[in-house]
């Protein structure tokens, strides 16, 4: 498969704001318990978090990335 058709993934991942806090220090504290999602490259790489999912797939599309989701 050519660099040009290379399809880039990415990853969806529900998880609570606490979580959030601890995966990057520039992420503004969040209250507690809230569901939040993280945007995750396929190699585990935080690139965005999100308060809801069709955020999250925003932002993969504005990366140009397939996201799939993990539950």
């Amino acid at each position: 498969m050519s660099k040009r058709n290379e399809r880039r993934l990415a990853y969806i991942r529900a998880i609570k704001s606490e979580a959030a806090a601890s995966l990057h220090p520039a992420i503004p504290l969040l209250a507690l318990g809230q569901d939040v999602f993280a945007l995750h490259a396929a190699d585990g790489t935080l690139i965005a978090v999100a308060d809801t999912r069709e955020a999250a797939l925003a932002g993969a599309a504005t990366f140009k990335l397939e996201a799939l989701s993990l539950h």
